[in-house]
């Protein structure tokens, strides 16, 4: 583990973790957003000594000096208890930080660490013991994803005219295989992701966890993903009339315990948890078992090619694969056409085509393909326009698809990580 440099000393820390493709950071501010988001499994949370943890508020993100969250209210044991929480990637991180001799940390109920350690609780202020929490065991992803996850946020908002100007410099050719060599290493990743999940939660818990992920979008995918493990896909399958989907919405989303991890800020009405919630609601009461339908009608999907005799471009693959006619038995088939547009895409892109490819390993180069030449989906529209002004995508044989701007992606995600340890091994030398 490595220490960055910083104001205030607090959430700089950074563990440097061996991930699928190399090294990674992984640092003490992203345990903190993965504490607010509730991004765990809140029904197995105890505490080193078996005590059993609920989360009634995870408290103010506190981005100044102090405890990283202030006054959050628990239930530790048969306690009802309202205090600040720190969090570290290790115990050990609160005594070298000194923190047991500090008055600004009296008030600390709980300590919450991502790596297990031998400890059982942690010193406090005035010798009281307090809680210890480990994390990494119930997280919803690995931490790669997690700090992936992290990063693609990082990037949504970053200007690209580095990016263009490097990108640029290459030659058609070779800009093209750039692209195709992190698009494959994107898709081996997520493949690993989606087989992780099929192998904790089996193949239909991995899908209903997997579809409201998605259609939470950014904002919502933590509490979604909460949802998904105390309301499992049985629960949905018995909503099989308009009202009973309704209650069942409106009792989910006024759960006052539960009411702090849903976002409406800045969500589109379309968005909003409300109304995908309802779509998932109405799609699972037409298609019940779409988890074995997802199975089935991949099965009778049209084959396509092995690389050595693939069409070249785009266009072509698509005909081959009458993409647009799949796509249309996807909206129908699996999600009874509550589903639609860019989602849909991103849906197939990021959930179906990666669990697919985990469940049956031997197709997975040519799911890849699918996956590849697929619609976009939710693309910044700043990235189409990078990869159109790159040629990479424009006219008819090359129109927008998922593996260019997962190759773009994959390059942008390569170069920060360049920078990230660059900075790193910079401030070693300093």
């Amino acid at each position: 583990m490595r220490k960055t440099s910083g104001g205030g000393g607090e959430g700089m820390a950074v563990a440097e973790i061996q991930g699928l493709y190399g090294a990674f950071s992984f640092p003490e501010k992203l345990l903190q957003q993965i504490w607010l988001r509730g991004e765990f499994d809140a029904r197995e949370l105890r505490t080193a000594d078996g005590r059993h943890i609920e989360i009634l508020h995870p408290g103010r993100w506190n981005l100044l000096g102090g405890p990283d969250f202030k006054g959050a209210r628990l239930r530790i044991g048969d306690s009802l208890t309202t205090g600040d929480v720190e969090l570290h990637l290790h115990a050990a991180d609160w005594r070298a930080h000194g923190h047991a001799s500090d008055p600004a940390y009296a008030n600390v109920v709980l300590h919450v660490v991502l790596f297990p350690g031998a400890e059982r609780v942690t010193p406090g202020v005035g010798g009281r013991e307090l809680p210890l929490l480990v994390l990494l065991p119930l997280l919803h992803h690995d931490l790669e994803e997690y700090a992936a996850d992290a990063a693609v946020e990082r990037l949504a908002n970053h200007p690209l005219t580095r990016a263009h100007e490097a990108l640029a410099a290459l030659s058609e050719s070779a800009l093209r295989e750039e692209l195709d060599r992190h698009s494959r290493e994107r898709w081996r990743q997520k493949i690993h992701y989606a087989k992780t999940r099929i192998d904790r939660l089996g193949w239909s818990g991995a899908c209903h966890h997997t579809a409201l992920e998605i259609l939470g979008y950014r904002a919502n995918r933590a509490p979604m993903l909460a949802l998904a493990a105390v309301h499992p896909l049985e629960t949905w399958v018995k909503l099989t009339t308009a009202p009973d989907r309704e209650a069942f919405v409106f009792g989910i989303l006024s759960e006052p315990e539960a009411s702090w991890r849903w976002s409406a800020q800045g969500v589109r009405p379309a968005n909003h948890p409300r109304t995908r919630l309802r779509q998932y609601a109405e799609w699972v009461s037409a298609r019940p078992g779409w988890p074995e339908r997802l199975i089935a009608l991949f099965a009778q999907l049209p084959k396509l090619a092995d690389k050595a005799s693939a069409p070249t471009c785009t266009a072509q693959l698509r005909k081959r694969g009458d993409f647009r006619a799949s796509r249309t038995r996807f909206a129908d088939e699996i999600c009874a056409e509550v589903v639609g547009g860019s989602r849909l895409d991103t849906l197939i892109c990021d959930g179906f085509w990666p669990l697919l490819a985990a469940r049956d390993d031997s197709r997975a180069d040519e799911i890849g393909v699918w996956w590849r030449h697929w619609f976009s989906g939710d693309v910044p529209e700043k990235w189409l326009a990078l990869l159109r002004g790159l040629r990479v995508i424009g006219g008819r044989d090359w129109p927008a698809c998922h593996g260019s701007s997962q190759g773009l992606l994959g390059w942008l995600l390569a170069e920060e990580k360049k920078q990230d340890f660059g900075d790193s091994a910079e401030g070693r030398r300093t």
